[in-house]
């Protein structure tokens, strides 16, 4: 079965992962770590990518971001790729791949997951058992969210600012909402969606993402008829001749 192209558009949140190959270190040291962040801010404002979150983890790491353009995030995704890698290689006396493949990415629908999405990110070395609390991981957007640092990485959701209306209680609103965790359903449904590259978020915003998209974008099950929401399918059938959807 052919791979399908990647689900990407502008003006969206995307979560994106990126995984060393084989689960190897793509990260050794704290040089790596802010090599990796200068090329993040470098490509970001070259291509017009706004990043919106972002967790660098041991073996790999995690993107909220929304592109101004449809090439934008894959432009931006392949020059960090390419460019970390020679840095990398050359650095630590190693050659070959780095990744696992190309990095994975889903869009989401802002108003049901984008502040779930930032808490499941902040919360990824807690999972790991590599912290105790998000605050506690150098290296992730968190501090930036709950006034400890000023991030240049990061360009704050308009859902963000709507947390409170001065910045002490945006800070606090977010670091509660840290806290308290998503569900599992919530850390379930991101991971699965960002694997497999399938929109997430409910059956309006499924259908307007498809009439903007030549490409299907809920997953159908095998042996079976695809199952979309109703609005989405209609959206399916009027498409003009030639789209696979």
């Amino acid at each position: 079965m052919a791979r399908l192209p990647r689900l990407t558009l502008p003006g969206y949140p995307h979560h994106v992962i990126q995984r060393g190959n084989n689960r190897q270190r793509i990260f050794v040291d704290r040089g790596d770590f802010e090599h990796m962040l200068g090329l993040l801010a470098e490509y970001a404002q070259k291509f017009g990518v706004e990043l919106h979150a972002y967790v660098l983890m041991d073996n790999h790491f995690h993107l909220l971001a929304t592109p101004a353009t449809e090439q934008a995030l894959p432009l931006m995704m392949q020059a960090l790729g390419r460019s970390y890698v020679r840095y990398f290689n050359r650095r630590h006396g190693r050659t070959g791949t780095l990744w696992e493949g190309r990095y994975r990415s889903t869009m989401i629908e802002s108003e049901r997951y984008l502040l779930a999405c930032m808490a499941y990110i902040d919360l990824n070395p807690v999972r790991a058992g590599m912290a105790a609390q998000a605050g506690d991981w150098p290296w992730s957007s968190y501090a930036h969210y709950v006034g400890l640092r000023q991030d240049r990485l990061v360009t704050p959701h308009a859902l963000y600012w709507e947390l409170g209306n001065t910045p002490f209680a945006r800070e606090a609103a977010y670091a509660e909402l840290v806290q308290a965790g998503i569900s599992a359903a919530q850390q379930s449904a991101l991971t699965d969606a960002t694997l497999r590259g399938w929109a997430l978020g409910e059956g309006d915003f499924l259908a307007e993402v498809q009439k903007k998209s030549p490409r299907r974008v809920v997953r159908s099950k095998a042996g079976r008829p695809v199952r979309m929401p109703e609005s989405v399918r209609k959206s399916a059938l009027n498409a003009p001749s030639g789209e696979h959807l």
